[in-house]
């Protein structure tokens, strides 16, 4: 049946997602449309596709070429196993093959299957977990089994697609419309000799690992037989088991799990938005269970347990949950304390600290004062990892790297953040910190603060529908001083509040200028299709304006770096306000472009 919505290009569209979808749910989905004469949104379905963002591929599951589902999944899996067959033409490099994973979520586990048997008709020998696994097994498998590739089926109303750190971008033009092969959709495949399950070999070897990173008399002298306790959630997800069995090896006090969040459930009953990054509105059962057992410490993974929250009571009896900024400060430390009980003798002048650049500052500081070194990566724990790699392959050492939205990466021993062994290295820091010192958590923040400056946050975000008016926003402030399309620091706003606050620098990565590099051109790699601007201020704040890759939003970053011994921590936090309040009301001005604020 042919349908008409008056666009050939639409037209076209719909009849080749009804000829290559061979899942009857979508492509009735698809007719149903079609025959309501739903053309706009039918339109906006079919006649854009996924692109990559910092997370990989992501959509909405649902019917379309601009959504998650079969096809598209076949069409994306056909288009990378080309890439690798370009990038890695030997027969050799092509039996290294490729790793994937899935996790507890809807159709993750088909979604993987059929990627596995696009790869396996390409001749690509490929290492499928047989069972759910959190997504630091993937990259970990990549590095061990030296893969080509490695794929994380991830789904809940999303999905997104885990690339290794050894491509250094996304391969955008690997996801293409080619036509999905017949062999493409046939699972038969699966029964193929050159599909193998590393699940016992990568598990027993990431523990043994982990164990490894931990220094032994820390787990002798602190750990075991320590007075703390942990509440910990899965949040619906897989990391419970990975959790458990890495506090035994490490001889940590069995965590007490928050029994309705503990196993694997597609439908996150229990919480509004499984994501710990929103704070205490998802911690909810957490504390519950913490205060009823007299637990101290929260720690909660999201649901594929790559990322780490944590929360704190404090002595008050009131919960504090600690921002992604105040764990990598602290894991930070932790890391340098590792390696040096670990390597007395070694200096650390050959250590590295990384950090995204819209994340703090603090490891910067910790870097400057103790003699390691630091570097900013672009925002994504692909560039920290692909860092890592070059860096390990010059012979040096990467301590610790981290993003802000609560991923850690707290060894080398996996190339991406991971939520397991980051839980399991802030557990052994909370049982030394009370041994030796009898300090909280957050004690331990204040004293860092106090030796290499208190750095103060604020994160947040408008919510921004329409491509255009974000177009505006940014080349209104890329134009604010001055007429021109040359960037200058004229161009830019010099000062924010009337004045109050100048701007010292001005780094714009979607254009490529730095007003602080002497031939004004960025370090860092640039995008057109991206939008981030960070202006330096005088005072010390550093604030950054950036769209984000995968959702329609204008995020801002915001941070305050005060000097060692610098003791006005309030007056810090309330300048920091002030000027986040300034930069939006004058930059984004949320009234007039009809920006949505994040609902706290």
């Amino acid at each position: 049946m042919e349908f008409d919505s008056g666009s050939a290009e639409l037209n076209q569209r719909i009849a080749e997602w009804l000829r290559w979808d061979k899942n009857d749910k979508t492509a009735d989905e698809i007719r149903s449309l079609a025959e309501r004469k739903e053309w706009k949104v039918l339109g906006g379905r079919l006649l854009q596709r996924l692109t990559f963002g910092t997370a990989g591929l992501r959509g909405v599951m649902q019917a379309g070429f601009n959504a998650m589902n079969d096809l598209v999944v076949i069409q994306s899996a056909q288009g990378l196993a080309k890439y690798l067959l370009q990038c890695y033409p030997s027969a050799e490099d092509r039996s290294r093959g490729v790793v994937l994973g899935y996790d507890g979520r809807y159709n993750s586990k088909r979604f993987a299957e059929l990627s596995a048997c696009v790869f396996l008709h390409e001749n690509i020998p490929v290492w499928l977990y047989g069972r759910t696994v959190a997504t630091p097994f993937v990259p970990f498998a990549v590095l061990e089994l030296k893969c080509l590739a490695g794929i994380m089926k991830d789904v809940s109303k999303t999905n997104y697609l885990s690339f290794p750190v050894r491509l250094p971008s996304p391969p955008h033009h690997a996801i293409t419309d080619d036509r999905p092969l017949e062999s493409s959709w046939n699972l038969d495949l699966l029964l193929s000799d050159k599909l193998k399950d590393p699940y016992d070999e990568m598990v027993e070897l990431y523990f043994r690992k982990l164990r490894s990173n931990v220094p032994a008399p820390f787990i002798s002298e602190y750990n075991t037989g320590s007075p703390v306790r942990f509440v910990y959630s899965a949040m619906h997800g897989v990391g419970y088991p990975f959790v458990e069995r890495a506090f035994e090896c490490a001889n940590l006090p069995a965590v007490i799990a928050v029994p309705e969040q503990r196993d694997p459930d597609p439908e996150f009953r229990t919480v509004k938005f499984p994501n710990p990054e929103e704070g205490k509105s998802s911690l909810v059962l957490s504390m519950q269970l913490a205060n009823e057992t007299g637990c101290g410490l929260i720690l909660a993974n999201d649901p594929d347990a790559d990322r780490l929250a944590c929360a704190e009571k404090d002595a008050k009896g009131e919960w504090r949950v600690f921002s992604g900024n105040e764990l990598g400060a602290l894991l930070g430390w932790w890391s340098i304390r590792c390696y040096r009980e670990q390597f007395p003798d070694r200096s650390l002048t050959d250590c590295y600290l990384i950090a995204s650049t819209v994340s703090s500052k603090m490891c910067r500081s910790i870097a400057n004062v103790d003699g390691l070194n630091f570097i900013e990566t672009l925002t994504g724990f692909k560039w920290m990892g692909n860092k890592s790699v070059e860096l390990l392959a010059e012979g040096k050492t990467v301590l610790f790297a981290f993003e802000e939205a609560i991923g850690f990466m707290v060894s080398p021993t996996v190339l991406d953040k991971d939520g397991v062994s980051a839980a399991c290295h802030l557990a052994t820091m909370a049982c030394y910190l009370r041994a030796t010192s009898n300090q909280s958590l957050a004690d331990k923040l204040n004293e860092l603060y106090d030796i290499y400056g208190f750095h103060c946050t604020l994160t947040s975000y408008h919510f921004c529908y329409e491509p255009p008016v974000i177009e505006r926003i940014f080349k209104r402030i890329r134009n604010m001083g001055a007429d021109g399309n040359k960037p200058t620091d004229e161009n830019y706003p010099q000062a924010i509040a009337e004045g109050r606050f100048k701007i010292a620098d001005v780094r714009d990565l979607t254009t490529g200028y730095d007003s602080s590099q002497p031939d004004g051109r960025a370090v860092l790699p640039t995008s057109k299709s991206s939008q981030m601007i960070t202006f330096s201020f005088e005072n010390g704040a550093v604030i950054t304006l950036r769209t984000s890759g995968t959702e329609p939003k204008i995020k801002y970053y915001a941070e305050m770096c005060a000097q060692p011994g610098q003791r006005d921590w309030a007056g810090s936090r309330a300048t920091l306000r002030e000027m986040v309040d300034a930069i939006v009301r004058e930059l984004l001005q949320p009234e007039e472009n009809n920006l949505t604020p994040r609902s706290d």
